[in-house]
């Protein structure tokens, strides 16, 4: 299960690391483990004119295990791992790392850059979270098919159905599931294993692909050829992400000891077991990962590969909902419902309109390219425009947070540029074959984040303008003396300073102020947690006015009654029977111009409009809660 970087060990060891490590390799190396059903194979396709000769299964091979030894080994488990934002990592996390580091140093111009930058690649990641459920499963089904062509037929309403019960199971939460992972998936790498040994055991000279040369040699005698097939190659590492994304639940040290002690070991041994059936029988090279199953043992194969590509799909899935319960924390999406599924575990949410959103992408897509050949096509461009973006803004963290020189950084980004926009624009060629997907997935969920960003900064400035400096409201109020009713109102406010808008016309039509108001501000830190001591601050203003400042991280969820009980702590008295809470509800009108084109203030109006409403996120009983309207133009 995950584990929250607050409680979790800062270098675990011993049973603590094996358990961690097992449970690691179940959620993060779902679906880089589950690769060798469909990379080799994609990389002899026919559109890209290559023989099953033992010098190309030999220079494929190569390039395989080396963009798994520099992708992940290199790139990701020695560097990308260092940039932990309190141990938290991922593509938001990163980004909100760099906006604290740049916050006040930087050229606005460089800020608004790293932040389209993350963004976009946080956009593509749910290109890939549409992309991987869809085809880790119909790969492993397709293992019917080897099995007997008769239950060719089969293949696509059987991944229907996998999926959807996959979807449907979501709302249990991985907590009930999540301790099987690491065991299946530590027979699964044991499995292939096993068969790429067996097959190596009998051709040792494929081990022969651990040259370098190999590789280079490819390239020199096909020159644009070998270039495409790189967008083949990827295949292999489109897991990598998970690595950084899945930092915080295990830590740095279980994702690498996994790595390197299971992982890395069986991918290769398969692999290689692969390319030595290719070169042994060229016709192989049609499905060469289940042509290695003896065929005694192909059912209980096809099961186990359908485990391991639902556990693959878990860890994207989860992950989706990760990344928008930071976006909603962050500003960059509206509110959603995000629903705990464990008591324990800090980092296990569920979010519906997530979960269905993905649910049909995925259908469709098994629908529309019915083969997991089909749907390789369109995989891949998400994950290299991701892992690019990575590479550019670990740079600026490497310059800006850990010093190293600025020739040092170069040096690296260059080098890890340099593959990661190989493997891009290799890719480039599968946009007209399905690759338009994910990039127009990633465009639109760009668009929308963007511009909810955007939307509500206007609106804030709105009603920043709207309001009265809090003095002279106090002023106002020690003059006109309003009556003052028993009970405790607590107006919510995004504005940690003014008078808000919804008490001043709270005063104005209703003419009667509670014996104790409360202005509460939740605000969104760029960190992943805030400690309980610092969560909420208690400011008394005189005349019965309290301002309330509330602090969460970007992997936490507010919650009212936990913000009162701390302010409790802190010295305010509110009996929570006698406590209302106040929110504004603006009416937006889009008519004013300058701030955003015309098209995007309607799409904001839209979005908001169907956001979840404030009494549900931030947890406020609805039977006490009084809302007042208000029109703006925008």
């Amino acid at each position: 299960m995950y584990e929250p970087a607050a409680h979790r060990p800062l270098r675990p060891t011993g049973k603590n690391l094996a358990l961690l490590g097992l449970t690691a390799l179940g959620v993060v190396y779902g679906d880089i483990g589950t690769s060798p059903l469909y990379a080799l194979r994609e990389c002899f396709k026919p559109e890209y004119g290559l023989g099953a000769t033992q010098s190309n299964v030999l220079g494929v091979l190569s390039l395989i295990v080396w963009s798994l030894l520099f992708v992940v080994s290199i790139k990701y488990i020695v560097f990308i791992m260092r940039a932990d934002n309190r141990g938290e990592g991922g593509i938001l996390a990163l980004l909100a790392l760099l906006l604290q580091r740049t916050h006040r140093t930087a050229d606005s111009r460089i800020r608004a850059t790293l932040i389209m930058l993350g963004l976009f690649g946080a956009a593509l990641l749910y290109g890939d979270g549409i992309i991987t459920p869809a085809v880790s499963v119909l790969s492993a089904v397709e293992g019917l098919e080897v099995a007997t062509p008769a239950f060719a037929h089969w293949v696509v309403p059987l991944t229907l159905i996998i999926l959807f019960g996959l979807f449907m199971l979501q709302k249990l939460g991985t907590a009930r599931v999540g301790v099987y992972f690491g065991p299946v998936m530590l027979i699964w790498f044991a499995a292939i294993g096993v068969l790429g040994l067996r097959e190596i055991s009998m051709s040792p000279g494929i081990l022969r692909a651990i040259w370098p040369g190999y590789a280079i040699g490819f390239f020199f005698e096909h020159n644009l050829r070998a270039f495409f097939v790189l967008g083949a190659v990827v295949l292999a590492v489109t897991g990598a992400e998970a690595l950084y994304a899945d930092m915080g639940h295990f830590g740095k040290r279980p994702i690498r000891a996994a790595w390197f002690v299971v992982a890395l070991p069986c991918l290769l041994l398969n692999y290689f077991g692969q390319g030595a059936l290719v070169v042994r029988n060229p016709m192989a090279k049609d499905s060469p990962f289940w042509m290695l199953v003896p065929q005694w043992g192909l059912i209980p194969m096809v099961v186990l590969a359908t485990l391991a590509a639902i556990i693959a799909s878990q860890a994207l899935i989860s992950g989706a909902f990760s990344l928008t319960q930071q976006s909603v924390q962050l500003g960059y999406s509206p509110r959603v419902q995000i629903i705990h599924t464990s008591r324990k575990e800090v980092g296990q949410v569920y979010i519906p309109e997530v979960n269905w959103a993905l649910m049909v992408g995925c259908l469709v897509l098994v629908l529309a390219f019915r083969s997991s050949g089909a749907l390789a096509a369109a995989y891949g461009i998400a994950v290299t425009g991701t892992m690019a973006i990575t590479t550019m803004l670990f740079a600026v963290v490497a310059r800006s947070r850990f010093g190293w020189s600025r020739l040092t950084v170069s040096a690296l980004t260059a080098l890890f540029l340099l593959v990661d926009l190989a493997f891009l624009l290799a890719n480039v060629i599968k946009v007209e074959h399905g690759g338009w997907v994910p990039l127009v997935i990633a465009v639109v969920v760009f668009t929308l984040m963007s511009t909810w960003k955007r939307g509500r900064a206007l609106l804030g400035e709105l009603l920043q303008r709207g309001s009265l400096p809090l003095n002279l409201f106090l002023e106002d109020v020690e003059r006109r003396r309003p009556p003052r009713v028993p009970g405790t109102a607590v107006f919510m406010t995004s504005s940690a300073d003014g008078a808000p808008v919804v008490l001043l016309h709270h005063v104005k039509h209703n003419k009667v102020l509670h014996q104790q108001v409360v202005l509460m501000s939740v605000t969104a830190e760029e960190v992943p947690d805030v400690p309980q001591s610092d969560r909420v601050t208690l400011e008394e203003l005189g005349h019965g006015f309290f301002r309330v400042r509330a602090r969460y991280g970007f992997m936490e969820s507010p919650d009212v009654e936990d913000i009162l009980h701390c302010a409790a702590q802190a010295g305010l008295q509110a009996k929570a029977q006698e406590t209302s809470f106040y929110l504004g509800r603006e009416r937006l009108i889009p008519r004013k111009k300058g701030g955003m084109q015309k098209w995007r203030k309607k799409l904001f109006v839209l979005m908001s409009r169907n956001a979840r409403s404030a009494t549900e996120f931030f947890n406020i009983p609805p039977n006490r809660v009084v809302e007042l309207g208000t029109q703006l133009e925008f």
